[in-house]
């Protein structure tokens, strides 16, 4: 039976979302109660027929709906079962995807509890080491993390916002903005409508800011370091705030995160959101973007963005019954160091942790400037296509340090044939002959004969043998040590 089709917990919720009974919603549906509590129970899976009953009887989005989550929950509990903190369980595979399948908000409380163990144990991490140093003992908390809150808040809404969409399209008409005067139409509508006078200042006036609102002078002040498209993004962004700022507040209170940094932080994501609406509106550029086969460089220039504006705004293009290729985009520092991640398709990002080495976004630091292409393998088979380029952040002049990310955006093998960038390149049968062979990240990667490992997998005993050198230097055994985490 086909796990895709087991949507038990999804069909229970719906139900309790509208307040219905079994009964009633059985009714509703044509179906017996007892046909669906066996569907509730993961059962009996939800066929076509019933699908699309309850397609008709709730307004749902089928594709949405069908949407496979329970791998996604399993992947990150492997990940966090993993940890060498539940050696001295007895976990498998087939109970990580129970829970997953049977109790996703179980699974997912699972991974909020285990992300707050990750930051008291950092926390503690860092008191030990200021007391290592005796004169430094104040000031040891180490600062929380949100950053991951705000992860799952996009990720659990499929990178897509309706709402923001609707605002978008909304200020187009109310501004008449046109494609090309971008810039000049959201100025005006910040002035006329909201009494705000954008002007750009010197670098060293503005010093480490880029924008800064003036409140008092009701004046939104921008960096003369930021290029002409992103100076429209953060015009844009400024009339989210002011304009759309009840809007954002709605959004968050209906299911984002509640800490106040947590919090913060997506209300800034959603208003990036909001400006890349704007700049980008959603039918006209999934439109061109089809047309253009997502040439990046292409899209740039007809909508006067930046490449990583371009990519990350084709995460977004999700609506139900005009969706794009659904893409998910990585951002890496130098260093490593994830500081973007976004997906709208099932790509098994590291919740903790780096990604892998040998994945496409590092390389492209080896080439600035220049698109690279990948396709890549799981070790569990599912294979993907990647692109990646480095992007740099604007500088304060010669001495200033300059911000340089690769950026990669990249999608499910199968759906690589609608890009430009795929073009020559083998994505059938024999596509596995040529993919890089990746994984998740060292420490949950069972690949033996990996170069690049620069941690030795949780899963595995390490094999120690002075006489005998690998390319690895971490040689382990073939199958997972013990029971206790995760082992198949």
């Amino acid at each position: 039976m086909d796990k895709k089709t087991m949507l038990g917990p999804k069909v229970r919720r719906l139900r309790q979302d509208h307040g219905l009974t079994q009964a009633q919603m059985a009714e509703r549906m044509g179906i017996s109660a007892s046909y669906l509590n066996l569907i509730e129970h993961n059962q009996r899976p939800v066929t076509v027929p019933v699908l699309l009953r309850l397609g008709k009887a709730f307004d749902v989005d089928l594709q949405d709906f069908a949407r496979d989550e329970e791998s996604q929950l399993a992947d990150a509990l492997t990940e966090v079962f993993a940890d060498p903190l539940f050696d001295d369980g007895d976990l498998r595979k087939r109970d990580i995807r129970d829970l997953a399948g049977q109790s996703p908000e179980l699974a997912r409380a699972v991974l909020t509890l285990y992300g707050a163990w990750r930051r008291t144990s950092e926390d503690f991490q860092a008191v030990a080491e200021r007391v290592a140093d005796e004169e430094k003992i104040d000031g040891t908390h180490a600062a929380p993390q949100p950053l991951e809150t705000v992860r799952d808040f996009f990720s659990t809404a499929g990178n897509h916002f309706p709402d923001l969409e609707a605002a978008a399209d909304h200020l187009w008409e109310e501004a008449d903005l046109k494609r090309g005067e971008m810039g000049r139409g959201l100025s005006l509508h910040l002035e006329a409508a909201l009494g705000v006078r954008v002007r750009v200042l010197p670098a060293d006036t503005m010093g480490a800011a880029i924008r800064r609102y003036d409140h008092h002078g009701r004046q939104l002040l921008l960096s003369e370091l930021l290029s002409p498209a992103k100076r429209r993004f953060q015009v844009a962004c400024q009339i989210a705030y002011l304009q759309y700022g009840d809007l954002l507040d709605r959004l968050l209170d209906g299911g984002g995160p509640g800490q106040p940094e947590a919090r913060w932080a997506a209300r800034l994501g959603l208003a990036n959101y909001f400006a890349a609406a704007v700049l980008m509106p959603y039918a006209p550029f999934l439109t061109a973007a089809r047309r253009l086969r997502y040439d990046i460089e292409l899209l740039q220039h007809r909508f006067e963005a930046s490449f990583e504006q371009v990519c990350h705004r084709l995460t977004t293009l999700q609506r139900p019954g005009d969706k794009g290729v659904p893409f998910f985009l990585i951002r890496v520092d130098k260093a490593g160091n994830v500081s973007k991640r976004f997906s709208a398709a099932a790509f098994p990002f590291a919740r903790f942790g780096g990604a892998c080495p040998r994945y496409i976004v590092y390389d492209a630091f080896r080439v600035p400037g220049v698109i690279k292409t990948q396709i890549s393998e799981m070790p569990d088979g599912s294979r993907f296509f990647s692109l990646a380029r480095t992007v740099q952040q604007a500088a304060g002049g010669f001495h200033a340090s300059r911000q340089q990310f690769s950026v990669a955006l990249g999608c499910a093998l199968e759906d690589a044939r609608e890009l430009v960038y795929a073009d020559g390149l083998d994505l059938g049968a024999g596509a596995a002959q040529v993919a890089m062979p990746i994984g998740v990240n060292c420490r949950l990667c069972e690949r033996a004969d990996c170069s690049q490992r620069a941690h030795p997998p949780l899963r595995h005993r390490l094999l120690l043998d002075e006489h005998t050198r690998g390319f690895s230097p971490f040689a382990f055994a073939g199958k997972p040590e013990g029971t206790g985490r995760a082992a198949g």
